[in-house]
């Protein structure tokens, strides 16, 4: 019996949502370290643009409580409709369901906060209603402790959501280096975003193959030598 789960992760066959990024949520997440949640959730969003991946933002109660969506998040997206509401869970929305169903894919990548109550509400309700299959993105999601993430995310897998990374899912989508139109594009997520990994292929192209150092700077003054004393 043909097993969709064993699908790779394409551009052409999933879609991404992006729940409630917004400060009062993220104040409360304690299973990741908060500026790493941003990092990652933002180079998630880059990837999802780069590779024309189709994509649903959620808020809830943005005035009332929440606040506004990490800017880094609004300027990957800055034309983007943002899907206000007050359930929270997405899959109670119609403007949540209606953008799931116009993008026509079933495999939907997750990134979101609380990942104990909102991504696992969105979850179970668009498996059971809406036939999806998830991919949770567990370091682009936080919850109130590691415990609270932790249980969540083995009680969604448990129902059958596939958990992910965010680089997993950014390599996933590019799959072959040999694909050139995305490849610059990938290179330069992970040169900002995927921290020792990106370090290391700065070094590599710079060091190894004599590539330009890709941010101008001023002259480097050469080193001397400290002067050698009597007492030396």
């Amino acid at each position: 019996m043909h097993d969709p789960k064993l699908e790779q992760l394409t551009p052409q066959n999933s879609q991404m949502i992006f729940i409630d990024h917004q400060p009062q949520m993220a104040f409360g997440v304690q299973s990741i370290d908060r500026q790493t949640l941003k990092n990652n959730t933002v180079a998630l969003a880059k990837a999802a643009k780069l590779f024309a991946v189709p994509v649903t933002l959620t808020t809830v109660e943005t005035d009332s409580f929440s606040g506004h969506t990490y800017p880094e998040l609004l300027a990957v997206f800055p034309e983007h409709p943002l899907l206000e509401r007050t359930s929270m869970n997405s899959w109670d929305d119609q403007k949540v369901r209606d953008s799931l169903a116009a993008a026509g894919r079933k495999k939907v990548v997750v990134s979101g906060l609380w990942t104990e109550v909102c991504n696992t509400t969105f979850a179970l309700g668009a498996m059971l209603e809406g036939g999806y299959e998830i991919y949770m993105v567990a370091d682009a999601s936080g919850g109130t402790s590691a415990e609270a993430h932790q249980y969540a995310m083995d009680r969604m897998v448990q129902a059958g959501v596939v958990p992910v990374t965010w680089q997993q899912v950014l390599l996933e989508w590019q799959r072959d280096w040999a694909r050139r139109e995305t490849y610059d594009g990938v290179i330069g997520i992970a040169k900002e975003h995927s921290g020792a990994y990106g370090m290391g292929i700065d070094y590599a192209y710079t060091m190894v193959h004599g590539a330009p150092e890709r941010v101008a700077h001023g002259p480097r003054q050469a080193a001397i030598p400290a002067a050698v004393t009597a007492a030396e």
